[in-house]
């Protein structure tokens, strides 16, 4: 009897695999349907070299933009009465994103073979998150797939907004810390040894200063190689060190302590805790299941643990405010919302008010960090070349001297 392998998702979300031996694909289907699993691959053979009989997932990371503008034409075609599987086919010919359009390829395909529109996208996590399946499965249960697509849209625009107006702040203190170091490395390289020839020619003792000005522009100019291949280095351990669970508990938790950025930091994640779960609640998912979607897409470990330790709480019967107060991360202004919404049946109110709120706190501290980053880069900037300066003028002095005399 064959073996089959699957992977399959729970109705809790988790994504389980395995392997059955059965006579053929349609009663692995079949039982796995039994236990309500959403199949998201199934390939025969007890390993990964056999033939695969679900398409595979779409690969590659997607445009945040792409997925606004999809779920917003989504909803206004649903909304305007078109069929979901025409408002599929019109989307599938219009979308370009090369991520984007063969799932939407592939959805179209899986929804005209009978599965439901939240099986269908839950079989590309790369192009639907967590958030998106979540809601798209309470909008098919409550019949209000238009609404909850508009909610979704609203949702990503405001991300969108978010980031691109921090990426738009830093543009400019990058380009000029970029700048800055090409032009140090620029002097140490061409410059300095010109410097060295003089001093040596003259015979003059020089400076520790001077000597070690002098150390590192040799080492610049013969390890070259160490200048290009140092950055990559650090990236990719830094890169393995996050992927260790220790690393990113410690990572996360220093990125919260830093100051100013921590600040930042703290408040977009108040921001998007609040977002989250108040979009989520407002569509009808479940308050345990939108904490686990919001503790899944927190981006910081030690947020997450947070939020993990507030859903466990309310599941023994605690209101959410009292785990977020003793967490230390949600300050008290946003407890006490939280708390006046739980009594007051306006939770997902109190959590879109709350999420306005940090949006503009978010936009301020961004202010304040740019205003901060350049004054800074300044700073070092001159002592960096005062460093270089004094160490070039503190010989010239003493040879001019020695000429005098």
């Amino acid at each position: 009897m064959p073996q089959f392998s699957y992977e399959a998702v729970e109705p809790s979300g988790r994504t389980v695999r395995g392997s059955i031996e059965a006579e053929n694909a349609t009663m692995v289907l079949g039982k796995l349907q039994n236990l309500n699993y959403t199949v998201v691959e199934l390939t025969e053979g007890r390993t990964n070299k056999g033939t695969s009989l679900f398409p595979k997932k779409s690969s590659g990371r997607i445009k945040l933009n792409s997925l606004v503008v999809f779920s917003r034409q989504f909803a206004t075609m649903v909304n305007a009465g078109i069929n979901i599987l025409k408002c599929l086919d019109i989307l599938e010919a219009q979308t370009k994103d090369p991520v984007l359009r063969p799932a939407i390829e592939q959805v179209r395909k899986d929804v005209v073979g009978g599965s439901s529109l939240t099986d269908a996208i839950q079989r590309h996590p790369n192009v639907f998150s967590k958030l998106y399946v979540s809601m798209v499965r309470a909008a098919e249960v409550g019949g209000i797939l238009d609404l909850i697509l508009d909610r979704l849209s609203t949702f990503l625009e405001r991300e969108q907004e978010i980031i691109g107006r921090i990426k738009g702040a830093m543009i400019y203190p990058i380009c000029v810390l970029v700048f800055a170091c090409l032009m140090v490395v620029a002097m140490f390289v061409f410059v300095l040894p010109t410097f060295k020839e003089i001093f040596a020619e003259s015979n003059a003792k020089l400076p520790l200063i001077t000597a070690v000005l002098f150390m590192i522009s040799d080492f610049l100019r013969q390890c070259w190689y160490v200048l290009l291949l140092a950055p990559f280095g650090a990236v990719i351990g830094f890169r393995q060190y996050y992927k260790t669970a220790q690393g990113q508990w410690n990572i996360d938790g220093l990125k919260l302590r830093v100051p100013v950025v921590g600040e930042l930091i703290q408040k977009m994640a108040i921001s998007r805790f609040s977002r989250t779960l108040g979009t989520l609640v407002n569509s009808g998912v479940p308050v345990l299941r939108a904490l686990e979607i919001v503790a899944e897409t927190a981006g910081n470990v030690v947020i997450a643990k947070s939020v993990d330790d507030a859903r466990n709480s309310v599941r023994e019967g605690q209101r959410l405010s009292v785990p977020l107060a003793a967490s230390g991360l949600f300050p008290q202004m946003v407890t006490q919302m939280i708390d006046v919404g739980e009594e007051t049946g306006r939770m997902s109110d109190m959590l879109m008010k709350i999420a306005t709120f940090y949006d503009s706190e978010v936009e301020v501290a961004v202010k304040a960090l740019t205003s901060l980053i350049e004054p800074m880069l300044i700073i070092v900037l001159g002592c960096v070349v005062g460093f270089i300066v004094g160490s070039i003028m503190v010989p010239m002095f003493t040879m001019i001297n020695v000429i005098n005399n």
